[in-house]
């Protein structure tokens, strides 16, 4: 799977990370920045990566801020994406597996880098169920 990753200036210093959790899961990351811990507009980097997403077949998005609400937020204005915000594993295979969720947002101010870790492995390996949930998913967007 390829990825995409974005951050503003309050989920900078754990992307690094992440990056390197999900290239040892075996999957390709691109950075979509900031590359400093400057202040930045999350929403700009929410719609920067569900840009990529969309135009990029079998792509996923991960966005992190400080709480994760703005990033996901931002990026459910885009048809085509269903974010979700994650507090740990448990709504991570939920999100994917009743929700087909694409991109996956989380605050850096809210979960350690374990919870992290167990959250990228359970939306890495579940599967969009279908199924009952494939016409509820039909009716999010309007």
């Amino acid at each position: 799977m390829k990825f995409f990753i974005a951050t503003d200036h309050a989920g900078f210093s754990i992307k690094s990370n992440v990056i390197a959790m999900l290239e040892h899961l075996g999957h390709e990351v691109i950075d979509l920045g900031p590359f400093s811990n400057e202040r930045v507009d999350y929403t700009d980097f929410a719609h920067r990566l569900c840009i990529e997403v969309l135009n990029h077949e079998k792509t996923q998005g991960i966005l992190i801020c400080g709480s994760g609400i703005g990033m996901s937020l931002a990026a459910n204005k885009h048809i085509g994406i269903r974010a979700t915000l994650c507090h740990d594993a448990y709504t991570a295979q939920m999100a994917r597996a009743h929700n087909d969720a694409n991109v996956l947002c989380f605050g850096e101010r809210i979960v350690g880098l374990g919870v992290v870790e167990s959250m990228l492995e359970a939306w890495c390996k579940t599967s969009f169920e279908g199924g009952r949930h494939a016409l509820r998913v039909s009716k999010i967007e309007l």
